[in-house]
């Protein structure tokens, strides 16, 4: 994915903290399927793509689309983690480049839209079983199961991301086995010519982006935890390529399976729709394992998310940007304060259906994501020497080019956005422009205590945090 070179990254993590025993690190094989499940977590969700586009267009789209959008991606967060390989993640790479006005900005934006995107889950995990259990469908049940499974997985959250770590693995390993058993059943009938089914004049361009923008970006989401990483510098660049391999596997091998196997009925094909074509295919039995692997999956997402989130307002609070208390950790070295603000997160936005979801943490992401790649290509022309443990090769031509095609989608996605969304989603961007002076305004005031970890480099006083 690029060169390494073995470059030190100086003042943070040389000396052995409380906060960062090196036991308690997140190693190789858990790293993998804590970014497999901050992008993906299996297919489910993949099903619009085919109502919007068709079989072919569904296809092409999780072939081409990590190549123009997740592989830059995952080799920015490979180089900026690596370079910058503390909690607060690209928090920490604008504050470098633009300062800690537009540090700020890419926090709240990517915080929110983080939350947003695991409000999916407790609405995906209900979906899927909806069709077994009719009453999860609305009302008070749905309320309350959404309440529990929110309160339960934010537990797990609280033990220790080494226990989440761990338990994404496992997660990630059950929730794929019935796609396994579904295409061995399968294999007899296939008809290769139904992968070829498309019809342009028909194609919802905007559920069709979105679903795909959806499933295959986050992979910066991982860089927040850096600091809770094994010996990151050559850990984060393994994990996200391994992770590449896997999200992608993970999308194709089942829609080759659903559209290749089942007549065509594209209407039928929206969240929760793999259930009905495990029973199809392999009967009620293997629709049950399948809805079993959905809820499996959608646990794996939401802790692996809220994992991200929470390390995030710790990372900005040890960065003087939110008052001290936020980095207070729990006897398990958790965030307690960040798990809970972004459970609340949760719990507020559950409410919404999953595309008005999908369309409105997608605006805010790409919002993040134009801040973070001008701050990329800005740290390689005003510091192209700083040492870089992994670094893309091409100097700063190829860093600029390496961003043309992201950007360029971003405009797309932006422009197919609907009028409701884009102003909630601009109301919001316009509530942190003004949130960042007011915090700094109770700073000031000394209402409340702010401080800056001492085994950080400054980043306001010498420009990056870099020397």
């Amino acid at each position: 994915m690029g060169d390494y070179n073995g470059a030190e990254y100086i003042g943070i993590n040389e000396v052995p903290s409380p906060r960062a025993n090196n036991s308690n690190k997140v190693s190789l094989l858990p790293l993998i399927f804590l970014i497999f499940y901050e992008v993906s977590g299996g297919p489910f969700g993949v099903e619009d793509t085919v109502q919007a586009a068709g079989p072919l267009f569904a296809l092409l789209g999780f072939l081409i689309f990590p190549l123009i959008w997740s592989v830059p991606e995952a080799l920015i967060t490979a180089e900026m983690g690596t370079m910058f390989p503390e909690n607060g993640g690209y928090v920490v790479w604008v504050s470098s480049a633009l300062g800690p006005y537009w540090g700020f900005q890419q926090g709240w934006m990517k915080w929110l839209s983080g939350v947003i995107d695991n409000a999916l889950y407790p609405v995906m995990f209900l979906d899927y079983l909806k069709s077994a259990i009719p009453a999860l469908g609305g009302g008070l049940p749905r309320i309350v199961a959404v309440l529990a499974l929110t309160v339960v997985l934010t537990y797990m959250n609280y033990r220790g991301l080494t226990i989440v770590g761990w338990a994404a693995v496992s997660l990630g390993i059950l929730s794929m086995l019935p796609f396994v058993v579904m295409g061995l059943i399968s294999i007899p009938k296939i008809r290769p010519e139904r992968w070829l089914v498309a019809d342009v004049h028909s194609i919802d361009w905007n559920l069709y982006l979105n679903t795909l923008f959806w499933n295959l970006n986050y992979w910066d989401s991982i860089s927040t935890l850096a600091g809770e990483v094994r010996n990151p510098k050559k850990t984060l660049p393994k994990a996200l390529f391994y992770a590449v391999l896997l999200v992608v596997l993970s999308y194709l091998f089942p829609l080759l399976i659903g559209t290749g196997a089942v007549p065509l009925e594209r209407e039928l094909w929206t969240d929760g729709y793999f259930s009905d074509i495990a029973k199809i295919l392999g009967g009620v039995w293997l629709r049950f394992w399948l809805q079993g692997a959905a809820a499996v999956s959608n646990m794996g997402m939401f802790v692996a998310e809220m994992s991200s989130d929470s390390f995030q307002l710790l990372g900005m609070a040890e960065r003087g940007m939110l008052p001290e208390f936020f980095a207070k950790r729990s006897r398990h070295g958790t965030p307690i304060l960040g798990i809970i603000f972004s459970a609340s997160g949760v719990l507020l936005l559950s409410w919404l259906s999953f595309q008005e979801i999908v369309a409105a943490e997608n605006f805010l992401y790409c919002f993040g994501m134009i801040l973070e790649f001008i701050a990329f290509v800005w740290l390689r022309i005003k510091y192209p020497n700083a040492p870089r443990p992994f670094k893309i090769p091409g100097g700063i031509i190829g860093a600029i080019l390496l961003c043309v095609p992201p950007a360029i989608l971003i405009g797309v996605v932006l422009a197919f956005s609907t009028i409701k969304i884009m102003i909630v989603s601009l109301a919001a961007v316009a509530i942190g422009l003004v949130l960042q002076p007011c915090i700094k305004l109770i700073e000031r005031k000394r209402w409340l205590k702010f401080s800056t970890s001492s085994d950080l480099p400054d980043i306001t006083a010498h420009g990056p945090l870099i020397r």
